[in-house]
């Protein structure tokens, strides 16, 4: 994220935040407008694009941090990321790729009209997108010993399989559960 993060900048760096901050979809911060973030309640509210399901979502400090040094205009309703919202999904996708090759990783957009190849020409698919801080969110929030329940209802997932599917566990945070474990060899032998 640190990689991601310094090479990220202007509204790019914003939206980034609220991924991985809310765990919420490219096109669904994309299209988010000022009347939609509370700073006084400490709430972004989301009406997802997909399901339609209303988010009220806690601001992490960072994400107060940067709504404080952000220009919000005059109008409630004009959106936090003008460019990104006047961009495709797919704009907006490209434009985060070259934000991961600029971090190192992934490797570089291919030139498909270079080659003599039309846009149904095979394509390389990348480990790494925008979708992944769903995927990290999910995963900070559990690592942190978030309940389930609580993860679920911020990232919008509806059932426990999917919240399992995005959930990735550090190596330290099974450690320390392993290290909470009884020692139950103590009592042997007296």
């Amino acid at each position: 994220m640190r990689r991601i993060l310094n090479v990220a900048d202007g509204e790019w760096l914003g939206i980034i935040l609220f991924g991985l901050y809310t765990g919420q979809r490219l096109s669904d911060i994309t299209s988010l407008a000022w009347n939609q973030i509370d700073t006084a309640e400490g709430v972004v509210r989301y009406v997802t694009g997909k399901t339609g399901a209303v988010l009220d979502i806690p601001l992490a400090a960072p994400l107060l941090d940067w709504i404080g040094k952000a220009k919000v205009p005059k109008s409630p309703n004009a959106q936090v990321f003008p460019v990104a919202d006047a961009s495709t999904v797919s704009q907006n996708s490209k434009a985060f790729a070259k934000i991961l090759v600029a971090a190192g990783l992934r490797k570089e957009l291919p030139d498909h009209k270079a080659h003599k190849q039309g846009r149904s020409a095979k394509r390389e698919a990348s480990e790494v997108t925008f979708h992944c801080l769903r995927h990290t969110a999910t995963s900070l929030l559990k690592n942190a010993g978030v309940s389930d329940v609580v993860a679920m209802e911020i990232i919008g997932h509806k059932t426990e399989a999917i919240s399992r599917a995005y959930t990735h566990i550090e190596q330290k945070t099974m450690k320390r559960a392993i290290d909470a474990l009884p020692d139950v060899t103590k009592e042997i032998g007296k």
